[in-house]
């Protein structure tokens, strides 16, 4: 089996094959930092933080870039609002990035550039378009000059004609055409700024993404990611100006993701119809929205409900309940005769696992694989006394491998060992002995306030914590 993944670029599913073997250059479009980010935002990140955890989990070294937008027109106008510096507002979103990417178990980049630090890197990109003759100055601002790149639109898939007649384009009589875009802004009265050969002024958007991409990843990277939102003209512009600096192709492969709906609509801030991580984690663990943005593959829209989250729970619990059963299994050694069943099972699983992570990234269908396994293992334990070595061992060691890409399970929510937990057991076990069964009830509702459940299994009491 060998990785294919499906290229926006060609319209098709290609063999990934990077640029240089065993490395793979990942950059994936950040948050502009302004705000607290939404689910929306939250599917991109979690999605390619599993596409990286699996490259990784098969021996690619990746280096994974994505940057923080920490000046444009909107962090003005919120740090205004806020009565802050753009610095300022910058510090206290990435903060709190960090803090709701954290809880959705989403890996620390290699690196995460912010576009005020790359300013000399921009201003140099920007120079060197401006002398190939791809971009022009008019009165302190930059514009590249779209006709400059006779390739511009082959992501979107559009001729420049297209694009003109299609785009909403702001009229601009300092621009040579219509769809030319700033690279460079001159600064107005009290907006932050930084000297240029120019004259004072701040990047444009598209131009920070190539900046931070060529400095941590060379002129050329494999993999760019982001939402299928960025296609035009996020990543049109990228390309253009990437591809026009260095005469490169700028990504071998470009992966979108699809977007998010709620109640059958695309979800927005101007429809007033998103929520944020940070509201999500006030109801639920933020494991159970990481796993709801992996339940369906990453080209196809998904639609957010809680509904759709409450199946995620259940999901999820079930999934950790059997890791738990499978570390309970594997510390109460009560042997039975060998399970050919459970092994192929997990066995085949396995094998469907590689195979669906490996078409493009198939994570609903390699999620479907785990459940196989689930379903197999609960078998297992209800309909014997012991329990099979061999086969218990392989499933804790096959969900081991899939949460080292998934993260849908923490240690922290598996039955650890925990002295007053077993004490209160082993006193509730006695009393259970004894028929003092108030006292056994009082025990259970006891642990329950804390979150913890009592089950009462074949093999003994065992207990576990809520999600």
């Amino acid at each position: 089996m060998a990785l294919a993944v499906y290229n926006d670029l060609t319209r098709k599913k290609e063999p990934f094959e990077p640029i240089e073997k065993g490395k793979v250059r990942f950059y994936v479009c950040g948050p502009t930092v302004y705000d607290f980010f939404h689910i929306g935002n939250a599917r991109p990140f979690v999605l390619f933080d599993v596409f990286r955890r699996y490259l990784e989990s098969t021996g690619y070294k990746v280096i994974f870039v994505q940057n923080f937008t920490d000046i444009d027109d909107k962090m003005i106008r919120r740090a205004n609002e806020m009565g802050i510096s753009v610095p300022e507002l910058a510090e206290k979103f990435i903060g709190e990035y960090f803090e709701d990417a954290d809880s959705l178990g989403i890996k620390r980049a290699t690196v995460n550039p912010r576009a005020t630090h790359e300013i000399d890197e921009i201003i140099r990109i920007v120079g060197t378009l401006i002398e190939k003759g791809h971009a022009y100055e008019k009165d302190g601002d930059v514009y590249f000059s779209v006709v400059s790149f006779p390739e511009y639109g082959k992501l979107s898939k559009q001729g420049i004609e297209e694009l003109k007649s299609g785009a909403r384009i702001e009229v601009d009589e300092r621009k040579n055409d219509p769809l030319d875009f700033a690279l460079w802004k001159a600064s107005k009265p009290g907006e932050p700024f930084w000297e240029s050969p120019w004259g004072k002024g701040r990047p444009g958007w598209h131009i920070e993404c190539s900046a931070m991409s060529t400095k941590y990843l060379g002129d050329s990277i494999d993999i760019h990611g982001g939402g299928s939102d960025l296609i035009f003209p996020h990543h049109e512009n990228e390309i253009a100006q990437s591809e026009c600096a260095s005469g490169c192709q700028f990504v071998k492969y470009w992966l979108h993701n699809a977007y998010i709906m709620i109640d059958k609509e695309k979800m927005s801030k101007s429809l007033g119809n998103f929520m944020t991580v940070r509201d999500i984690r006030k109801r639920f663990n933020p494991l159970v929205l990481r796993f709801f943005l992996l339940s369906a593959h990453y080209r196809s829209p998904i639609n957010f409900s809680k509904e759709g989250l409450d199946q995620a729970q259940s999901a999820l619990e079930r999934i950790n309940n059997c890791y738990a059963d499978l570390k309970f299994a594997a510390a109460n050694r009560r042997p039975c005769q060998k399970d050919n069943a459970l092994s192929a099972a997990v066995e085949k699983a396995s094998l469907g696992y590689t195979e669906a992570m490996e078409d493009d990234f198939n994570t609903a269908g390699a999620l479907g694989c785990v459940f196989d396994v689930v379903r197999a293992v609960n078998v297992h334990l209800t309909e014997n006394e012991g329990f099979c070595e061999e086969g218990i061992k392989a499933a804790r060691d096959f969900l081991e491998k899939v949460n080292c890409v998934f993260g849908f399970f923490s240690e922290d929510h598996c039955d650890d060992p925990d002295e007053d937990i077993d004490a209160l057991l082993e006193e509730r076990a006695e009393a259970r002995k004894n028929k003092n069964f108030r006292r056994s009830d009082e025990i259970r509702d006891m642990l329950a306030e804390k979150g913890i459940i009592i089950e009462d299994t074949p093999q003994g009491a065992r207990w576990k914590r809520q999600i």
